[in-house]
């Protein structure tokens, strides 16, 4: 049997570009990737913390593993990400054989090819991220790239900066020469990633601003489709906007997190905008690029949070009529300045909230999709449809699904596509 390797991949997309770089390291000394940990010689946890479910899921898998038998004894287990960062001492002690922090992933080939056990490679937060690691990248026609790492805003309730560090801009020609090189391998869509990539390059011995970066990105021959994630409001530009607007390849889609709609939840929150000004920032966008779609990230139950701040994040989310939301209870994350805030709002009310905010959210995406039915949309095919025998799925420009009748053989095409039938997710439609 081959030497094998084994992630499993929590949180968000800088995770699942982090799992790229991982599996590239497991690669390059001569693992293969494996769908069942109990064949594996190395198991990744690639783990989450800004959640508390998603952490805690962590000790649950990391003593499904050490339970593990296998043809080699048990995986060599390997535990990276936001917990590794600021839980090490926790995961070594519940059985964790290599613990790497986010920051030091140029460290974990030298740890797997010794078999280091117990030893943690975490470093403090101002710890410069290795660059030019390899990655095996997990689609060939759509790509995650890296621009900025960590975050300096601190909101009341993220581990995030606490996590990943703070601040660090790539070097623009690096960050043009991984979106050349994904694009000349056949990829089609380049997203650019950062926990706020509106801070980008205010760091850099020359300054250099996001528009400006995305101007860059989309003079590179051959890319079809830019996209980014995620923003911040309160430093979303007029610029960018027009930006996007202006280049051919940047998609209408665009992610902006409101996380409440009251204006003193944001205040406690430390999130720097108003309601007013991220709605200024939708009416920009939407008159800019008439067929975007936004979508955004929004929690309830925030300590102090009142039935009359709930309401207006209802009324929020009313007036600006989001594509998609992702929606979450808050909970306590320890060490965030949110953890500490009276008083707190019982689990119960905050699920009440939740379900109330879900229900609003899911009428109005099945009404927006119902509207644009008989409109004709790019399509990216990315897959066979798993469903549906003689059908194939694919992205359209602003971010939804789109399935319809087609043969494998268009897997990799832009095709154009007429929506026949919108439902809560997207679309089914017909070839054009």
């Amino acid at each position: 049997m081959p030497r094998c390797y084994w992630i499993d991949t929590s949180g968000c997309q800088m995770n699942e570009r982090d799992s790229e770089t991982l599996a590239g390291i497991c690669e390059g000394i001569g693992l293969s990737p494996c769908d069942d940990p109990a064949d594996a010689e190395v198991a990744i946890l690639n783990t989450c913390a800004v959640r508390e479910k998603p952490q805690e899921k962590v000790y649950s898998r990391l003593g499904e593993l050490r339970k593990l038998g296998g043809p080699h004894g048990g995986p060599l287990i390997v535990v990276t990400g936001c917990v590794a960062q600021i839980d090490a001492d926790e995961l070594r002690r519940r059985g964790a054989d290599i613990v790497v922090g986010p920051r030091c992933y140029d460290m974990l080939q030298s740890a797997l090819e010794e078999r280091l056990s117990g030893c943690a490679f975490i470093e403090g937060g101002d710890r410069p991220v290795a660059e030019c690691l390899p990655a095996a990248r997990a689609s060939k026609l759509k790509a995650f790239v890296n621009i900025i790492y960590g975050c300096d805003n601190f909101c009341a309730y993220c581990i995030v900066p606490y996590a990943r560090g703070r601040e660090q801009s790539r070097r623009p020609e690096d960050i043009i020469a991984e979106v050349r090189d994904v694009v000349t391998s056949g990829c089609r869509d380049v997203t650019l990633l950062g926990q706020n990539v509106n801070s980008y390059g205010h760091d850099l011995p020359e300054p250099v601003s996001f528009a400006a970066l995305m101007r860059q990105a989309d003079a590179v021959e051959g890319l079809d489709r830019l996209r980014f994630t995620t923003s911040h409001p309160k430093d979303m530009t007029q610029d960018l906007i027009e930006t996007m607007a202006s280049l051919p390849s940047a998609c209408e889609h665009l992610h902006l997190p409101i996380q409440a709609g009251s204006d003193a939840v944001l205040e406690a929150m430390g999130r720097g905008y108003t309601y007013a000004h991220f709605r200024s920032l939708i009416e920009a966008a939407r008159e800019a690029m008439p067929r975007m779609s936004v979508t955004t990230d929004v929690m309830v139950g925030f300590p102090g949070e009142t039935e009359e701040d709930f309401e207006a994040t209802l009324r929020a989310f009313e007036e600006i009529r989001f594509d998609q939301a992702f929606m979450f209870k808050y909970n306590d994350r320890p060490g965030t300045r949110a953890a500490t805030m009276e008083p707190k709002v019982s689990n119960a009310e905050k699920q009440r909230r939740l379900l109330k905010l879900v229900a609003l959210q899911n009428a109005t995406s099945r009404v927006i999709n119902v509207a644009t039915e008989g409109e004709v949309f790019e399509v990216l095919v990315e897959e066979a449809d798993p469903k549906s025998a003689g059908k194939v799925r694919g992205r359209t420009r602003q971010n939804k699904l789109m399935i319809f009748p087609g043969e494998e053989s268009l897997i990799g095409e832009l095709v154009n596509v007429r929506a026949v039938k919108g439902f809560l997710w997207g679309w089914t439609g017909e070839r054009v």
